[in-house]
């Protein structure tokens, strides 16, 4: 009987492993082609906003001003939440529930999926609230919506 308890624990501990294994290189994989896609979809964004000025000699060159800068400040908060934190909370929700679902009565599994689930709607929350802060300050330093 004892051998056979075992046994049982032994499996359930390499399956236990499996799921991490498997949940790291996931999400490794996620940061690693967010990385090389970023450079690609913020170009598409246009986050700096200046625009090319020509004088009458034909010589053109990039103006900015300070409302350009916090419209660019403006849109990297957008391309963050929209593009990087919403996407990455739907993820750990997504792998958070099938922790939960695949724990087969392992408590300790359960409660690593109903954590990762509680952050992952703390920081969702959080990222679209942080939104007020941001434009309290904009408006405080003197950006015009």
């Amino acid at each position: 009987m004892a051998s056979n308890q075992k046994f049982q624990a032994r499996v359930l501990a390499r399956a236990q492993n499996k799921t991490k294994t498997m949940a790291k290189k996931f999400f490794l994989t996620v940061i690693l082609f967010s990385f090389l896609a970023l450079p690609l979809v913020s170009q598409a964004f246009q986050i700096v906003p200046c625009h090319p000025v020509c004088d009458e000699n034909g010589n053109c060159y990039n103006k900015c001003t300070i409302n350009d800068f916090f419209i660019m400040l403006d849109n990297v908060y957008t391309f963050i939440v929209k593009m990087i934190a919403a996407p990455l909370a739907v993820i750990a929700i997504i792998v958070s529930g099938f922790m939960m679902l695949t724990s087969a009565g392992n408590p300790n599994q359960f409660a690593a999926g109903k954590q990762i689930l509680t952050y992952a709607i703390i920081g969702l929350v959080l990222a679209f609230l942080s939104a007020a802060i941001i434009r309290t300050i904009l408006v405080s330093m003197g950006y015009k919506y």
